[in-house]
């Protein structure tokens, strides 16, 4: 019997179970598809391109247990929330306390269960899809890599099964601590919050005091060095709770004793929605806030690494590929160069221990190198007969790249008649191309070509561009890869925490929207006021996070060359993924307060 009336209940609420249960299944595919690749170490270490990638995939791992840690906090909660006048009413009815934990456990683990298994089965497609990326954007051959990987399997079911088995014994501890009518009337209870103006004061200037020293902390990370993430997670946390604790509680305050704007359309109503249970929102608010930078930040911090690999690898060469004496098969490769913006060709010649290169070729086209020495932003110098010695002498190391085959001889610039009495001519080409990504794997056919051409290369050609390429896109892809994945796997998390708070207290809400209804409000005027409460409940976070963001970035000043520039892209994409969380939670909310039948007769 108390089977059937519990499943009776959850029939009764499919619509609050489909928002939970469809969280679930996208916080356990979002850690699964993770742990695909973050697990799969023969996969990251397969090639060079992507071998320093495997510790970056743990820290991303670690990051994203703790963040989905804190959604399955939140979505436990509200899954108790929806039951916990349903299983009052089973005790009055006679029910004992041993079957009503019973069945609370047997329920969580379940409802957990079944999302983990969804989620597992929709994450092996969506890994396939992020994998292949992944390969792309990383330059690396899809061996060993698979979208079904056992060790992802077995690590999502055991995280999600103790998540929910520790749930389960909470809320089943937690129900039959809670007195019967508590459990009755919890969500009708309100959490107004009455201090003084003093209390408010103080809790608004310890906010912002809280918050400078979390700003400072990481616009000084050079000074506080490890320090500085403690020190800003702490004050930024403790800040932000109490400046919502205290601004949001006034700010509700004021408006409502503005007499004009309370009293135009609904606004009362609105207010007082949000003041019913302020307490409970401050809490949410300060944590989305929160979620809110570290999934916004994450994205534009991959977006500056991406944006910063073309600039950090020209700063290494200037050239994007060299040729020395090619063969057939070598030059119908570089013959499929696309967008070759300069391309010339020297002779070359050597004795046992120097390179030469003619006088009259050098100054004709002068050889370009970097100032490898002038930081980030090196200017290129232009090599001739003239400086070729002070050049050589300040920057030896730069000039590997044109003594090809010759590699570890001497460089030096002889005159005609010199350089006519010398054998052993060879050719070097020197060749730039307008996109270096688009031109990757022919540059790398190129490459690999000379090496075969001449052994005494080695298996690598460390002064090639393509070298430095590799490891700068084969850490800077890893963590733009881990900043996108954990931004959207933190903005679908902290949204839909966020949807459930709101969405938890919608069947009680229904009836305050009937009776205005009944006294004749407009279903405009109800949407209105919905839509007012719910973008304040998501704007106010927003806000918030984004000034979070905009003074975190400050700890990237050393790894990120313009950490500010380009912020429209992430900050417009994550802007028009939040505002679909708020058009969904506004239709969901409507769909549940509002009487369809009063609506169609208004």
């Amino acid at each position: 019997m108390l089977t059937k009336l519990a499943l009776g209940g959850l029939k009764n609420r499919f619509r609050d179970y489909a928002v939970l249960f469809s969280g679930l299944v996208i916080a356990s595919a979002v850690f699964y598809m993770f742990m695909a690749l973050a697990t799969n170490t023969s996969f990251l270490t397969k090639n060079s391109p992507i071998s320093v990638t495997p510790f970056i995939f743990g820290f991303g791992a670690v990051l994203l247990a703790i963040n989905t840690l804190v959604y399955i906090v939140y979505a436990n909660s509200f899954l108790l929330s929806m039951r916990q006048r349903d299983y009052a009413m089973f005790m009055m009815l006679g029910a004992k306390g041993r079957k009503i934990g019973q069945l609370v456990f047997l329920e969580t683990v379940v409802i957990g269960l079944l999302a983990t298994i969804a989620g597992i089965a929709i994450g092996m497609v969506g890994t396939t899809f992020i994998g292949q990326w992944l390969i792309k954007t990383l330059h690396a051959p899809a061996t060993g890599f698979s979208a079904i990987w056992l060790p992802a399997i077995l690590w999502t079911l055991g995280f999600f099964i103790v998540l929910f088995v520790f749930s389960a014994i909470y809320n089943a501890r937690k129900l039959l601590k809670t007195p019967m009518m508590a459990l009755l009337h919890q969500a009708q209870t309100p959490n107004r919050i009455k201090q003084r103006k003093t209390t408010f004061a103080i809790q608004i200037v310890l906010g912002l005091v809280l918050l400078a020293i979390g700003y400072y902390s990481m616009a000084n990370i050079a000074v506080f060095q490890l320090m500085a993430i403690p020190i800003a997670l702490v004050t930024i946390v403790a800040g932000t709770y109490f400046l919502f604790n205290s601004v949001f509680v006034a700010l509700i305050s004021l408006m409502k004793r503005n007499k004009p704007f309370a009293a135009e359309q609904l606004h009362t109503f609105t207010l007082s929605q949000l003041s019913f249970r302020i307490r409970d929102y401050t809490r949410i608010l300060s944590v989305v806030s929160i979620l809110f930078a570290l999934a916004l930040g994450a994205i534009t911090v991959g977006l500056g690494f991406t944006h910063d690999i073309p600039m950090l690898v020209n700063q290494t060469t200037v050239y994007d590929v060299t040729v020395t004496s090619p063969n057939a098969a070598t030059r119908a490769e570089v013959n499929k160069l696309q967008g070759v913006t300069a391309k010339h060709q020297y002779t070359l010649k050597s004795d046992a221990k120097t390179v030469y290169v003619s006088k009259a070729a050098i100054d004709a086209h002068p050889l370009e190198i970097k100032a490898n020495d002038k930081g980030l932003n090196a200017p290129s110098i232009k090599v001739n007969s003239r400086n070729f010695d002070r050049v050589i002498e300040r920057y030896p190391t730069a000039f590997g790249v044109f003594t090809g085959n010759n590699r570890g001889k001497q460089m030096k610039v002889a005159d005609a008649a010199t350089f006519a009495k010398l054998g052993n001519a060879q050719t070097l080409t020197t060749i730039k191309v307008k996109d270096f990504n688009q031109n990757y794997d022919t540059i790398q056919k190129i490459v690999t070509m000379q090496q075969h051409q001449y052994p005494r290369l080695g298996n690598s050609n460390t002064d090639q561009k393509i070298a430095f390429y590799d490891i700068i896109n084969g850490m800077y892809s890893g963590l733009a890869f881990m900043g996108f994945f954990l931004g959207i796997a933190f903005l679908a998390m902290l949204a839909s925490t966020l949807m459930f708070k709101i969405l938890s207290g919608a069947n009680y809400d229904q009836r305050r929207y009937l009776m205005l209804q009944k006294i004749g409000a407009r279903p405009q005027a109800l949407r209105r006021s919905i839509r007012q409460e719910i973008g304040a409940l998501f704007l106010l976070p927003g806000l918030v996070g984004i000034v979070h963001v905009l003074f975190g970035l400050q700890m990237f000043k050393t790894l990120l060359s313009q950490p500010y520039a380009n912020l429209l892209v992430p900050f417009g994409l994550f802007i028009v993924l939040y505002g679909l969380y708020y058009l969904a939670t506004v239709w969901i909310y409507q769909s549940i307060v509002i009487n369809k039948d009063l609506a169609a007769k208004a």
